[in-house]
């Protein structure tokens, strides 16, 4: 072979093996370290958000997957039976305190929330061994704890209307368990998590679908942002967009040091409207 040509194949082979091992999940863990760097799991602004009422918590064994017993944190307002159900997915930290006290909150509002664990016990003190853990999480297992979420606050909750809801690796996570079951989910929020915007899968979206944003978000950037919102439009998907000024990747996440006080609560007040509306009707 020509020399030339050798160079045209070994660099031809070169760019093929780089798009292969460049998934777009290995992308988006990718652009959350560098959105997250230097970032740590603390306690921000998000403690203050408002809990309407006294819940009470508990850890619960909810899904065994690939043999492995999964634990997450189940509140529920106090006394409450068979209230709607919501799926709290972890940020890419973790189950930590802080996703449990959000899950309370949630519950303050009258469902029984259910925090997941997709690490499988672990939980990260650095944007190092997030990235680590994300990295690690196999989809398949990972749809299977999911699916298992949803029948235990269907059949051992008594929850008939059930939401997901995910902030950064769950928001993307809160978008594949919709599209996984579009017939038994009932509200999806997403907060600023990896879209998929193929409007021939939205298309199997029968739940209506609130994404939250952060204009400065260069991990999610608005512009995908409206591309996705043009794609749930094309689909005929109920959707509720907004995309904050001033706010980048994680300005929400209860977990942090990116937290957006004044955008992150009003985003929780669109939430809080939004489940009461898709998951009571009212």
């Amino acid at each position: 072979m020509h020399q030339l040509g050798r160079v045209f194949l070994v660099l031809g082979l070169a760019m093929l093996l780089t798009a292969c091992s460049n998934s777009p999940k290995e992308d988006f863990v990718d652009r959350m370290d560098r959105e997250h760097e230097g970032d740590a799991p603390v306690e921000n602004a998000a403690q203050d958000l408002k809990q309407s009422a006294a819940v009470s918590g508990e850890e619960v064994q909810y899904a065994t997957v690939n043999g492995q017993e999964i634990t997450g944190y189940m509140a529920r307002p106090e006394g409450a039976t068979n209230a709607p159900g919501i799926i709290v997915i972890h940020e890419w930290w973790g189950l930590n305190d802080n996703i449990r006290m959000m899950a309370d909150k949630l519950a303050g509002e009258g469902y029984t929330a259910l925090a997941v664990d997709l690490y499988n016990g672990k939980v990260a003190e650095s944007s190092d061994s997030a990235g680590t853990y994300a990295r690690s999480v196999d989809d398949k297992e990972a749809l299977d704890n999911l699916t298992q979420a949803y029948g235990y606050l269907n059949k051992k909750q008594g929850a008939e209307n059930i939401g997901v809801i995910g902030w950064c690796f769950g928001g993307a996570w809160s978008l594949n368990t919709a599209l996984a079951h579009p017939q038994k989910i009932d509200a999806t929020v997403i907060y600023y998590g990896r879209l998929v915007t193929d409007t021939q899968k939205l298309k199997t979206l029968e739940m209506p679908v609130l994404g939250i944003f952060g204009e400065e978000d260069g991990g999610i950037p608005p512009k995908k942002v409206k591309e996705f919102e043009s794609a749930l439009n094309e689909a005929d998907v109920e959707n509720a967009i907004h995309i904050y000024e001033g706010a980048g990747h994680a300005f929400a996440n209860p977990s942090g040091t990116r937290y957006v006080e004044k955008a992150a609560e009003d985003a929780w007040q669109k939430t809080v409207r939004f489940l009461e509306q898709n998951l009571k009707g009212e």
